[in-house]
């Protein structure tokens, strides 16, 4: 177990507290491994009829992963590995999966940043779910910026989301608030931050079955305070754009596109991995007929091959390592990078009957 977990039950509520609020509780292999443990001996409990994962900080419910951890585990070796980073990408993938198949009510109140591996633990599945965000949300699947894909499900729940609008996420790594995520369908609804407090008693004090209307009827008065959205207004210029099956395409419509936000958002994608954004791109393609469970296992091999191939662990050295903010990309430009790359990327790392996430249905 972690000190940076921590658990109590409240009327029926199973209540995860994530407590490492120095790293805006980004997920570690210790986190990840009580979350499970945590989560699977509740399934169980009759006591426990609904599971409330908030954070002990009002700047991050969760950060992500911890990335200093993939860039000192993943150099010790030419082919950009160790046991201990295998460890924590099955077992994180394997609680996503835990997360989606909940079978009680899971509510993540989305305060602060939510990122990556934090979006992998927020976004259980569609029949129990609850996602509450507020005023100070920043909503984000930012792997791109570190030359590494949207993992933790992100190929499965980012396709799913209205206008290519995933994509866009995906692609661009750019963080949104509460009216986008909700209309992007990665939030259900909004409380402001100064009622966080009385929700959580309020939810604790309902009959566990009766949690999500209990919430649902909690934050109707607060629609009105809904901050604006950001992307849902570019809307029909997302879809227009992002609907290309090429980065090179989608690159060429907003560079044609005089309008201020596709310029930011081409200006944002030529910063990214050229290799990582193909890759992330046609993951995504292969994701919106996949189901959870291949979706992971699709993501565990991407992801000893990003290792493999390096560029995530350059992308963590320019952002958090050396902190220069110029990663040295490689294939430097998208016209470099080949078909054959891209296929390689996605080739089997395992046999059907070896990989790690076999298991998973």
């Amino acid at each position: 177990m972690t000190d940076y977990v921590k658990t109590e039950v409240r009327g029926g509520f199973g209540v995860i507290t994530l407590d490492r609020p120095k790293a805006l509780n980004s997920l570690s292999l210790e986190m990840v491994r009580a979350l499970h443990q945590i989560l699977s001996s509740w399934r169980a409990d009759a006591a426990i009829s609904a599971v409330l994962l908030r954070s002990s900080s009002d700047k991050a419910l969760c950060a992500g992963g911890d990335i200093r951890f993939f860039h000192d585990k993943g150099k010790l070796t030419p082919q950009g590995g160790s046991a201990l980073l295998e460890d924590f990408f099955t077992e994180e993938y394997t609680l996503n999966h835990l997360i989606h198949h909940y079978p009680k009510l899971y509510i993540a109140l989305m305060d602060g940043v939510v990122m990556g591996g934090g979006m992998g633990i927020a976004q259980a599945g569609p029949q129990a779910r609850l996602r509450i965000v507020t005023e100070r949300s920043k909503i984000a699947m930012p792997e791109v910026n570190i030359g590494l894909f949207p993992d933790v499900g992100g190929t499965y729940f980012l396709p799913r989301c209205p206008q290519f609008s995933g994509r866009w996420l995906a692609l661009c790594g750019e963080a949104i608030g509460a009216a986008d995520a909700i209309w992007c369908g990665l939030a259900d609804c909004f409380v402001p931050a100064r009622h966080i407090s009385a929700l959580q008693d309020t939810l604790c004090a309902s009959a566990g079955a009766d949690a999500a209307q209990v919430a649902a009827a909690f934050c109707a008065p607060f629609a009105a305070e809904l901050p604006p959205a950001r992307i849902a207004p570019q809307a029909d210029l997302i879809a227009r754009h992002f609907a290309h099956e090429s980065v090179a395409q989608i690159q060429a419509a907003l560079a044609a596109d005089p309008a201020p936000f596709a310029q930011a958002s081409l200006d944002s994608m030529q910063k990214r991995s050229p290799l990582l954004m193909s890759v992330t791109l046609e993951a995504l393609r292969r994701g919106a007929q996949m189901s959870v469970a291949d979706c992971l296992r699709m993501e565990r091999s991407l992801v000893r091959r990003t290792f493999e191939h390096g560029e995530v662990i350059e992308g963590v050295r320019a952002l958090a390592v050396d902190k220069d903010n110029a990663p040295r990309w490689h294939p430097a430009s998208l016209a470099e990078v080949t078909e054959q790359q891209l296929q390689e990327m996605f080739a089997p790392v395992w046999p059907e009957w070896a990989h790690p996430l076999r298991h998973l249905d």
